[in-house]
C-alpha cells in the first residue's frame, strides 16, 4: 500500500554531521573531505539501486562528480556550526516498478530544487525488495548566475536618523550614508556604555568604547535562503510530492493515492482513542471490525440467530407429516437456513483473512521496529563513548583523532539511515510517535484473541450447515413417493417468501454492514451444493420428453378408435 512519508533533516557540522560524508553514505562511495582530512568509505554497503548527480545550468560542470560538489560547500562553510545542507528522504510507492520510480524522483527534484538553483545528489536504497526510498541531499546556499556561492545572512547595520533606526547591509549604507544615515558605536557614558552616532557623541565629548557598529544579532538572510528555510516552502515542497506521485500511481493505472496533510487537515481525529487503537481504526477504513466490543457483539448476535433457527428446524421437523405441502415447506426452510449460515460463514470467512492479512503484513514491521531501537540504542552508546574518548585523546595524537573522527562520522551516518527507516515503520503503521508502538502491539494480541473466537463462530455454522444439509437429504428422501415435478413446484412458490425470510433474518442481525453481493454469493453457493441446476435440467428434460410423448399418445389413441369403429 502506498504510504506517504517525506522526513526533512539539516546535515549541520554542529550536530557533528558532514556533507561529504552524507554523500558517501547515501551513494555507497568512498569520498575525501578535505576539511578535517578525513576519507569516509561505504562501498561496502548494501541497497543502492540507483544515483545521479543534478546541476543548475549555471553551477560548475565539475560538480558533477560529488566529491568536488560538497567538499566545495565544505570549503565556503567555515563556521564550527555551519548548516552545510538539506536531507530529504521519502518513501516511494511499491505499486510503481524501478523505472517509474526513478523518472518520478527525477521529475520531483528538477521541478522543485534544481529549477531553484539547487544542487542535488540523489539516491534510491531497498536493501530488502519491500522498503524503497529516496535520499536527497541539497545544497542550502544560492549560487549566482557566474556560478559563484552567494551569502547565506550579511551584517545588518542598525543606523540611525532623525531619532529613526533602521537596517542596512554593507552596500545599502553606502548609499543611506548620503542620505544622512549614520551607524551606531558604543559610548562610555559613566559606567554604562550606550550606542549613538558619531556626531550625536561628538556633542556631548563622549569615548567610544570599541569599533564594532550595532547590529542585528543574526544579520539578514538572502531572501532565496530565507524562503528555502520557511516552512510555508516546507509545506508546498510536501504537497509537490504528494501531487507528483499521486501523478504516477495515475498514469500507472494504480486506484491508490498519498495525501501530504495531516490527519487533523482532513477532518479526521487527530489521535484514535486508546480504547479503539490505531490499528483498530486502521483495520475500520479497510472493511474489517476490529473494535473488541464491536466483534463480541457480533458474536452474541450471530448466536442469538443462530439459536432461533435451530429452533424453528426442530419445530418444523416435529410437525413434518408425510404429504406433499409439508414436505415442500421444510425442505424450503432448510434451504433458506443454509443461506444464512453460508452468509455467516463468508462474513466470517472474510474477516479472519483480513484480519490475518494485516498481522501478517504488520507483525515483521514490529520486529523490524524492535530490531531498529535496539541499534539505535547500541550504536548511539558508542558513539557517545568514541565522543569521550576523542575528548581525552591528545591533540598531537593525529592519526588516533583522524581514526576516531572517522567512526564518530560513520556512526553518526548509520544513525541518521537507521532513524530515517525508523520513522517510515512509524508512517506505515499509522502511529505518530513511538508511544503508538504499544497500542498496535496490544491490537494485534487482541485480534489474535478475536481470530480464536471467531475461528470457534466459524466451526459452529459449518457443524449447523452439515446438520441442516443431512436433514435436507432425509427429507428429500421421504419426498421420494411424491411427484417430484409437483413438488418441485410447490417449493418454488414458497422459495421467494423463504429467501426473503432469510435476507430479513441477517439484515436484523448485521445491520448497516449487510451485503446484498455476499447475500447473492450465499444463494449460489447453497444452490451449488444442492446441485439445483442439475435438478433444474433433470426436471426441464421429464418435462420435454412428456411434451414429445403427448402427440405420440394422441396419435396411439385416434388410431385405437380407428380400429375399433373398423372392426
Amino acid at each position: 500500500m502506498a504510504i506517504y512519508h517525506l522526513e526533512a533533516k539539516v546535515v549541520s557540522r554542529g550536530a557533528g554531521r558532514s556533507a561529504v560524508a552524507a554523500s558517501a553514505y547515501l551513494s555507497c562511495s568512498r569520498l575525501y573531505n578535505d576539511y578535517d582530512g578525513i576519507q569516509h568509505d561505504y562501498t561496502k554497503k548494501q541497497g543502492l539501486v540507483w544515483q545521479q548527480m543534478f546541476l543548475p545550468e549555471y553551477a560548475p560542470q565539475e560538480w558533477q562528480d560529488r566529491e568536488k560538489l560538497w567538499n566545495a560547500v565544505e570549503e565556503v562553510e567555515t563556521a564550527k556550526d555551519s548548516r552545510l545542507a538539506r536531507e530529504f528522504v521519502v518513501a516511494l510507492p511499491i505499486e510503481l516498478n524501478r523505472e517509474q520510480q526513478i523518472e518520478l524522483l527525477q521529475d520531483f527534484i528538477r521541478e522543485q530544487f534544481v529549477s531553484d538553483g539547487m544542487c542535488a545528489d540523489a539516491a534510491i536504497h531497498d536493501t530488502d525488495g519491500h522498503n524503497p526510498h529516496a535520499h536527497i541531499l541539497l545544497t542550502v546556499r544560492p549560487l549566482d548566475e557566474q556560478g559563484r556561492w552567494q551569502y547565506k545572512t550579511e551584517k545588518e547595520y542598525l543606523c540611525m536618523r532623525n531619532g529613526e533606526e533602521r537596517g542596512f547591509t554593507a552596500a545599502e549604507f553606502r548609499a543611506a550614508q548620503n542620505e544622512g544615515w549614520e551607524k551606531q558605536y558604543p559610548y562610555k557614558v559613566g559606567k554604562k556604555k550606550v550606542y549613538m552616532t558619531p556626531s550625536a557623541a561628538e556633542a556631548q565629548g563622549l569615548i567610544r568604547a570599541d569599533k564594532h557598529p550595532k547590529s542585528t544579532r543574526y544579520g539578514r538572510q538572502n531572501p532565496i535562503s530565507e524562503r528555502w528555510n520557511s516552512e510555508e516552502q516546507l509545506v508546498t515542497w510536501r504537497a509537490a510530492w504528494a501531487d507528483v506521485t499521486n501523478l504516477y500511481l495515475e498514469r500507472a493505472g494504480r486506484a491508490e493515492r498519498i495525501d501530504h496533510r495531516s490527519n487533523a487537515a482532513r477532518g479526521l481525529d487527530e489521535q484514535p482513542t486508546i480504547h479503539e487503537g490505531v490499528t483498530a481504526r486502521a483495520l475500520e477504513r479497510k472493511g474489517i471490525i476490529a473494535d473488541r466490543c464491536e466483534i463480541n457483539r457480533q458474536i452474541k448476535a450471530d448466536n442469538a440467530l443462530l439459536r432461533e433457527l435451530k429452533a424453528a428446524v426442530r419445530k418444523l421437523a416435529q410437525a413434518v407429516k408425510n404429504t406433499l405441502p409439508v414436505i415442500a415447506e421444510a425442505m424450503e426452510k432448510l434451504r433458506a437456513n443454509m443461506i444464512v449460515f453460508r452468509y455467516q460463514l463468508r462474513h466470517i470467512g472474510r474477516g479472519r483473512q483480513r484480519m490475518k492479512d494485516y498481522i501478517h503484513a504488520v507483525q515483521p514491521n514490529l520486529v523490524r521496529y524492535t530490531e531498529l531501537v535496539q541499534e539505535i540504542r547500541g550504536k548511539g552508546k558508542e558513539r557517545k563513548s568514541l565522543l569521550a574518548e576523542k575528548k581525552e585523546t591528545p591533540f598531537y595524537l593525529i592519526p588516533k583523532q583522524h581514526e576516531l573522527s572517522r567512526r564518530i562520522a560513520e556512526l553518526t551516518e548509520e544513525l541518521e539511515e537507521l532513524k530515517s527507516e525508523k520513522d517510515m515503520l512509524l508512517h506505515s503503521l499509522e502511529c505518530t510517535d513511538d508511544a503508538g508502538i504499544t497500542a498496535v502491539k496490544k491490537d494485534i494480541s487482541a485480534m489474535e484473541a478475536t481470530l480464536k473466537k471467531l475461528s470457534q463462530q466459524e466451526e459452529k455454522y459449518t457443524a449447523e450447515l452439515n446438520d441442516a444439509l443431512q436433514q435436507y437429504a432425509e427429507l428429500k428422501s421421504q419426498s421420494a413417493e411424491f411427484d417430484s415435478d409437483k413438488l418441485q413446484d410447490a417449493r418454488l412458490a414458497l422459495r421467494p417468501a423463504m429467501e426473503r425470510s432469510a435476507v430479513d433474518c441477517v439484515q436484523s442481525a448485521y445491520g448497516d454492514r449487510y451485503q446484498p453481493l455476499m447475500m447473492y454469493d450465499s444463494k449460489r453457493d447453497v444452490s451449488d451444493m444442492l446441485h439445483e441446476e442439475a435438478e433444474t435440467r433433470s426436471i426441464r428434460e421429464r418435462l420435454r420428453q412428456k411434451q414429445q410423448q403427448q402427440p405420440q399418445q394422441k396419435q396411439n389413441k385416434k388410431k385405437s378408435r380407428r380400429d375399433t369403429l373398423e372392426r
